[in-house]
């Protein structure tokens, strides 16, 4: 049934962990119906505000930021950042009329909800990780329905609102047919050597950047290939090391544009363990090495991987111990056969392929609940 009214705002954002997925759901309402009106919703100078537009959908931004957990002066503007951007939010709600406003995580999603549970909206949260953070713990009281990725989430929010979902991935790598064989002439690699596929979102992580040069030499000796996403910050670095050290078979880029056919090509990945990247690697089956970044809130990195290290679906090495542990675990586990089977084997069924849809229907269905009830 075609609602060509319906209007649907997707508030939140910061990191592609956020972004992604939100554009996820923007496709599949879209496919769903073609007439949906949908608005996002993002922080000001954050990476949504370029992402978004990129995939053909308008946002406003918020004058927005988080709280600093180190003492520092930036945390003073906090309030009033707050207050200015709630105002916004309303303003924006107001004018658009939105039937359901959605909530991705990041800055944004607390003004945009708070907002429009003001306005008596109807609101769906998507909480990707397997600890929430304190902004969604907050909203789920007021949420009609929280769409989760992992088991257990009773412990945090309202067991009747929540939904198991999983998490949204990107159209392209869900859909990618790409062989193995094509991929590798896509990176122009060896298809008779293991190849690793290192990424650490789209930032990069500065642990795994220096595992990766510290193993350059163990990578070469033992004849695996690699493909290495830097990030913007340390790619010079990077270009300069291989140069130096003349490294063949390790390919090193600022960002992978085709992650789809990174990911056909890797024998084994090694990821931070954003709820994201975790997703992706479930969905392709992967066997994978996560390592945690420490510098997240609640510490839900090392939570998110303990759920599949528990499951006998992934390795998982510390960011402490990553520099001198790291590149032997990835040596073991790309000459392990066995090892990477069992571990493909059991990430695999952990893969949520309807995410997308699912949540977008739950969406719709509480758009058309408003809509009938304004009739």
């Amino acid at each position: 049934m075609s609602l060509p009214e319906m209007k649907v705002i997707i508030s939140g954002g910061g990191t592609g962990g956020h972004v992604f997925p939100a554009i996820a759901i923007a496709d599949a309402l879209k496919e769903m119906n073609p007439g949906i009106d949908i608005l996002f919703i993002g922080a000001e100078g954050r990476m949504e505000m370029e992402k978004v537009p990129d995939a053909g959908y308008p946002i406003k931004g918020l004058w927005i930021s988080g709280i600093h957990r180190r003492i520092t002066l930036k945390n003073l503007s906090f309030p009033f950042k707050l207050v200015h951007s709630t105002l916004t939010a309303r303003k924006i709600i107001k004018e658009f009329k939105p039937n359901v406003v959605v909530g991705v995580g990041g800055y944004a999603s607390g003004p945009a909800l708070r907002a429009a549970t003001a306005f008596n909206i109807p609101t769906v949260l998507q909480e990707q990780n397997s600890y929430p953070g304190i902004t969604n713990r907050l909203l789920a009281k007021k949420a009609n329905f929280i769409c989760v990725a992992y088991p257990g989430m009773e412990a945090h929010f309202p067991k009747e609102k929540i939904v198991l979902t999983g998490n949204p991935v990107r159209k392209g790598i869900a859909n990618d047919i790409t062989s193995r064989e094509g991929a590798l002439r896509y990176f122009n690699l060896d298809p008779d050597k293991p190849v690793i596929l290192s990424v650490g979102g789209s930032l990069g992580a500065q642990t795994l950047n220096k595992s990766i040069i510290a193993g350059i030499n163990q990578f070469e000796n033992k004849g695996i290939q690699v493909i290495w996403q830097t990030g913007k910050y340390f790619a010079e670095t990077a270009e300069k090391t291989l140069k130096d050290q003349d490294a063949a078979g390790i390919l090193a880029f600022k960002f992978i544009d085709r992650m789809d056919l990174a990911y056909s090509a890797a024998d084994v990945v090694i990821s931070r363990a954003g709820a994201l990247a975790i997703s992706e690697i479930c969905l392709r089956g992967k066997p994978c090495i996560l390592v945690p970044s420490p510098n997240v809130a609640e510490d839900h990195q090392t939570r998110n991987a303990m759920s599949l290290v528990s499951r006998e679906a992934a390795l998982m090495v510390t960011d402490a111990s990553a520099v001198d542990n790291l590149v032997a675990t990835v040596i073991r586990l790309a000459t392990d056969e066995a090892l990477q089977k069992k571990l493909s084997d059991n990430i695999e069924k952990l893969a949520s392929p309807n995410a997308a849809i699912d949540i977008a229907r739950i969406v719709t269905n509480c758009a058309k609940s408003s809509i009938n009830t304004r009739l």
